[in-house]
């Protein structure tokens, strides 16, 4: 998207140059290739929730559906942004990649946990990398998703907000949000 903001007036000064992009897997904790996920440093937040597969999160063939995972990314999406106290950023952060290898089935009323930590985040847009796993550990499902923030009205992307952007990069790992274990399910 074009930044609406990039066109300005003669004589008037420059904009500030956009922050380095803040990366996993850069920098002296780095153990793998940048932006690799095992390399996640442990100032970029990340969060891990747990979900039971529904019946409507299935398909015909009693397993789950490809799309269920869209949802459960962007339902630990939204867990995380409340946790960092950035709830205000719904309706302002399009998607705009995500993309998904699926490994494994899961069952209906199986558990599954979601992992989801930020990778990247640049001067307008921030880079999410997640796993599924099923009961026993198994991964079922690894991605990434790239959404751009846009406040609101504006035609284009926008640089995240020096306050957004100092806890998009420094907040670290959020608490879990976890399955109770004493409810009986399928």
């Amino acid at each position: 998207m074009p930044d609406p903001g990039s066109a300005r007036a003669a004589g008037a000064p420059a904009p500030a140059p956009d922050p380095a992009p803040v990366e996993a897997g850069t920098g002296a904790d780095a153990g793998c290739a940048a932006g690799c996920p095992e390399a996640l440093v442990a100032h970029l937040p990340g969060v891990v929730i747990e979900r039971r597969i529904e019946w409507p999160d299935t398909d015909a063939a009693g397993h789950y559906h490809h799309s269920t995972v869209v949802r459960w990314v962007e339902a630990a999406e939204a867990v995380l942004l409340r946790r960092l106290g950035l709830a205000h950023l719904f309706g302002s952060t399009p998607r705009v990649h995500f993309e998904a290898d699926y490994r494994a089935r899961l069952w209906f009323g199986e558990a599954v946990r979601i992992e989801l930590s930020v990778a990247k985040v640049g001067a307008s847009s921030l880079h999410y990398v997640f796993t599924v796993h099923g009961e026993g550990g198994v991964e079922a499902a690894a991605g990434r998703m790239v959404i751009a923030h846009s406040a609101s009205r504006a035609t284009g992307t926008t640089p995240w907000p020096a306050d957004v952007r100092e806890v998009l990069t420094k907040s670290g790992p959020q608490a879990p949000e976890l399955l109770t274990r004493d409810v009986e399910h399928c």
